[in-house]
């Protein structure tokens, strides 16, 4: 009897152990701030075998993965990847945008402090972003017990990643010279975080983000996260969140070739190796799921690229708005344009009712008057872009990327490799924010619990990271989720 009980109860044990959920003990999802898809190839001679080569040799590659939306910019980069998202639904419009006539940054955030330094730098929250994070969704599938934590130079970077339900984000404050959070997560820092700024900090105001160092302070952050937060040590499965600043900011200064980007590229593959081996130690190895992508890529320097012969330039938008005004002033007897930002034009609703004049009349007049300017393939009403006449690859980014109330009025589409810059022979760096493949075509390695290794040729989205990590880790996909799975347990 006594044995027929005992064969009853491991039986039992032995059904519950085969239904409980598989899923990995930590997902590190790395955003890599401007990272082209070719840097993993042209620098791929000098990479050393325990970072980035690490991850596509072991793990398995998407190479032909674009970004489905204009403008391409940081905070709806890192937004998009982890909402599996884009701006017509996530709500974050670019970097800065105008909502109600005035310009916004994207996590500014007045109702809340900064924690660790005096400065407003910390004033700080994802209150911008209408959708849910993997992060978000992981808490809710384990009732709130697993830690999601965000890390990075940028604010941004760090906070939209994170989600609204993170435990914390940690970005750089520049002028205090270390690592900060706001209220909205805490009302202090932890003491261990006390102590890596005291073992860590820079003099203030010295520019980390264009330095190699930021690389190397980002990655040590993550480490003591992952050291002091137990992250990947707990029954639930965490996610830490990182995104590397430096690669960005040396990329506008001094752009896509030469030493500079090629030393930061060189300092990214030897602390992700270094990075890799303290996951290895801590969550252990095939314990841990971890993605590679970037939040937009970059256009090569236009004098560079003229000195070979290729056409490139500069479109100077401060002039365009100017201009514009101008033109609207003689015919309606207003200015109504803020601004330009995002490859849009930003039109006052004030001064356009103030001086009793029909929105839309100024608009047609405005977008009729830019067509005429020949460094403009499209030039096009925001809300009439599906009835525009432009190539659907081009139509269905322009579409992705507009959200009424938080976008532009008038959107314009630039020729390849001319992008928004001073028109200068001395000028060096770069910017993005274009629907052409150097802004869209990105990275996406897969690395770590239940990925084999390969790579494929499909084209993909930077929306099917999170439903891909989502499906993997059996969890409901972001609310705002518009891509598919490409790697299913």
């Amino acid at each position: 009897m006594k044995k027929r009980l005992l064969a009853a109860l491991a039986f039992a044990l032995s059904l519950t152990i085969q239904a409980q959920i598989s899923r990995p003990k930590l997902v590190v999802g790395l955003v890599v701030d401007q990272m082209r898809w070719d840097y993993l190839y042209y620098y791929y001679n000098d990479y050393g075998n325990d970072g980035l080569r690490r991850l596509l040799s072991d793990g398995f590659s998407f190479e032909n993965m674009h970004i489905n939306y204009a403008p391409t910019v940081t905070a709806i980069g890192h937004a998009s990847v982890y909402t599996g998202s884009v701006p017509a639904l996530h709500g974050i419009a670019g970097n800065y945008f105008y909502q109600n006539d005035t310009l916004v940054y994207a996590c500014e955030d007045h109702s809340v402090k900064t924690v660790g330094s005096g400065s407003k730098e910390g004033e700080m929250s994802p209150h911008r972003l209408l959708a849910t994070t993997i992060g978000d969704q992981l808490k809710l599938a384990t009732d709130f017990r697993s830690k999601v934590v965000g890390v990075a130079l940028k604010d941004r970077a760090a906070i939209l990643p994170a989600g609204h339900a993170a435990n914390a984000a940690y970005w750089w404050d520049t002028s205090a010279g270390h690592f900060i959070s706001s209220t909205f997560y805490m009302q202090e820092l932890p003491q261990w975080v006390k102590n890596f700024n005291e073992q860590n900090k820079t003099k203030p105001n010295f520019n980390i983000k264009t330095n190699d160092l930021g690389v190397a302070m980002t990655f040590k952050m993550a480490e003591a996260v992952l050291e002091n937060e137990k992250l990947g040590q707990g029954t639930e499965t965490d996610l830490l969140a990182i995104s590397v600043s430096s690669t960005d900011a040396i990329g506008h200064t001094y752009g896509t070739r030469g030493k500079e980007n090629k030393s930061v590229y060189m300092q990214l593959d030897k602390d992700l190796a270094r990075f890799l081996k303290v996951l290895d130690e801590k969550v252990g190895k095939g314990n841990y799921l971890l993605f590679l992508t970037a939040d937009h890529g970059a256009a090569h320097n236009y004098n560079f690229l003229k000195r070979n012969r290729i056409p490139a330039g500069a479109w100077e938008y401060k002039k365009s708005v100017a201009k514009l005004n101008e033109y609207l002033q003689g015919k309606f007897g207003v200015q109504p344009v803020m601004g330009e930002d995002n490859y849009q034009f930003y039109f006052n609703d004030a001064i356009i009712e103030k001086a009793g004049k029909e929105k839309e009349d100024v608009i047609e007049a405005a977008v009729e008057f830019l067509k005429k300017d020949p460094q403009y393939l499209y030039v096009f009403n925001e809300e009439n872009v599906a009835n525009e006449t432009m190539p659907s690859f081009i139509k269905e980014r322009m579409e992705n990327g507009y959200i009424r109330h938080r976008s532009g009025e008038i959107g314009v589409v630039t020729r390849p490799q001319f992008f928004g810059a001073k028109n200068s022979p001395d000028y060096i760096g770069t910017t993005h924010g274009q629907p052409f493949p150097y802004d869209t075509h990105i990275p996406w390695l897969m690395y770590g619990w239940n990925v084999k290794s390969g790579q494929s040729n499909e084209e993909v989205t930077i929306n099917d990271i999170a439903a891909t990590i989502c499906a993997m880790v059996k969890i409901q996909m972001p609310n705002g989720c518009i891509g598919k799975a490409r790697i299913k347990n």
